[in-house]
């Protein structure tokens, strides 16, 4: 018998103190990925939801309040001045 054990997801604050942030550049930010280059593949493949849709636009604008999901995990954009 197989067993998969998920922790529970919560959201993960990423800090941002500019109007707003890329995509790629959150996922490099918040330490999912160690390059631009694979945030690219990951995104482009479909594997992240912006605000719960897939997007596969790498330099998808993200504001204050948005949401990006990637492995199971969520993570939220906070603008802090």
């Amino acid at each position: 018998m197989k067993v998969v054990v998920r922790r529970k997801s919560s959201e993960v604050p990423v800090s941002i103190q500019t109007e707003f942030i890329k995509l790629e550049s959150a996922m490099k930010l918040a330490n999912i990925v160690p390059t631009g280059g694979s945030a690219k593949a990951e995104i482009q493949e479909g594997y992240v939801q912006v605000n719960g849709e897939v997007c596969t636009m790498r330099g998808k604008k993200l504001y204050d309040g948005d949401k990006f999901t990637f492995d199971g995990d969520t993570y939220v954009i906070v603008h802090e001045a």
